[in-house]
């Protein structure tokens, strides 16, 4: 009986936290179209403390810092929308406009084909997604060949067979490309500098050499970490030490 009890506080009390954030939303909402883009990035990051975060959430407090001229909390805030949705157009769109507004233009290094493919088509989608991809493969794949299996024509096999053995291998590529995405996601930090200006150095020491500047809003990879330093990696391949307080993770 007081196992119930307490699943049903749980429950009433997970209803009533959505619907005080739906609440809140909704009103962040209102005031970001009166134009009080302020009040409304407090609304919208109070519903993220309570870690009820969506694409829209996010990409809506993006929008709010845009409007305020803060580049790097709209360019951060639009990653993380991208993060929750890779498909979420409008995010893009206002990513890239966003990005004009920072004072460094970094070109990216040339890539191989297989990182075209991997960044303009496999990563469309998250690794959850590719997993369900492949639970909906193998569910084809079983049937299909279940139909093989227990169909008596020789015709009937030889079809049932050939499109059993291509859900398989679909089963098998998209198998590979979620355990991709999955190390992908686990492995790749990446960051956006929130600081003004970063003094990037040689070393991960106050006194080390200066080897180039930062300025807010520019995304990099972070490679390490010692101490309050992070180690940093560019798009055009350039490497770094900045002060951890410097950034902030995705």
């Amino acid at each position: 009986m007081r196992t119930i009890t307490i699943l049903l506080f749980l429950f009433v009390s997970t209803i009533t936290l959505a619907q005080n954030a739906n609440d809140l939303f909704v009103s962040a909402n209102s005031l970001y179209k009166d134009g009080k883009y302020e009040e409304a990035v407090q609304l919208y990051e109070q519903i993220e403390s309570k870690k009820l975060v969506s694409t829209e959430l996010y990409y809506n407090l993006a929008n709010c810092y845009y409007k305020l001229n803060k580049v790097a909390p709209a360019i951060y805030n639009y990653e993380k929308a991208l993060q929750l949705n890779p498909l979420n157009e409008d995010a893009k769109n206002n990513l890239i406009i966003a990005k004009r507004l920072t004072l460094d233009r970094i070109e990216a290094l040339p890539k191989s084909v297989f990182q075209k493919l991997n960044e303009n088509y496999l990563q469309k989608f998250t690794y959850n997604t590719w997993a369900v991809i492949a639970v909906v493969f193998s569910l084809i794949a079983s049937i299909l060949f279940l139909i093989f299996y227990f169909s008596y024509t020789p015709t009937k096999k030889r079809i049932f067979f050939t499109a059993s053995m291509i859900s398989f291998f679909l089963l098998t590529t998209s198998l590979v490309i979620t355990y991709t995405q999955y190390n992908y996601t686990q492995n790749i930090i990446e960051a956006i500098i929130f600081d003004e200006e970063v003094s990037v150095k040689n070393e991960p020491t106050e006194n080390a050499n200066e080897i180039f500047t930062l300025h807010e809003g520019v995304k990099v990879n972070v490679l390490d970490a010692v101490d309050n330093w992070k180690k940093i990696k560019l798009i055009d391949g350039k490497l770094g030490w900045v002060n951890a307080e410097s950034l902030r993770e995705l």
